[in-house]
């Protein structure tokens, strides 16, 4: 059976938003003051600027590699599972983006899996984001 030349690979859609980071495209992408909450920080990021910071910061290299492998839209969500390698380990998780009625993002969910990964790239992430993000963000610690 043919392919439907419409379809789109899983995540396509969010991985040109992504791309698009530090763009008026990107901003242009989200509702006013966007929440990012996420298994690796211990707190959510509010506004476009704060869940760009994130987002750079944690694209790029610190994935090894990193596949959409589904995608379910139910009205104005999107679940997006994923599957990759990070600093030499295999990594999974899932992305749920929210949008409001004009179709711009006013959350994204991004968790992390296995438990070692999710402290690992909270670490990371912490160290990436010193001076960027409140610490507050990442109180992991004692």
């Amino acid at each position: 059976m043919p392919m439907d030349p419409s379809a789109h690979k899983p995540g396509e859609n969010w991985i040109a938003i992504v791309r698009k980071n530090g763009t008026p495209e990107f901003s242009a992408a989200f509702a006013a003051n966007p929440v990012l909450h996420t298994s690796v920080m211990s707190g959510p990021c509010v506004g476009v600027e704060a869940v760009a910071t994130v987002i750079a910061a944690s694209t790029g290299s610190m994935y090894d590699t990193l596949v959409f492998t589904h995608e379910t839209v139910d009205g104005p969500k999107t679940y997006l599972e994923w599957e990759g390698n990070a600093f030499g380990k295999s990594v999974g998780g899932s992305t749920i983006l929210t949008r409001n009625a004009a179709g711009l993002i006013q959350s994204v969910q991004i968790y992390h899996r296995p438990l070692p990964m999710v402290l690992q790239f909270s670490a990371e992430l912490e160290n990436r984001l010193k001076g960027k993000v409140s610490p507050s963000l990442f109180a992991t610690r004692d």
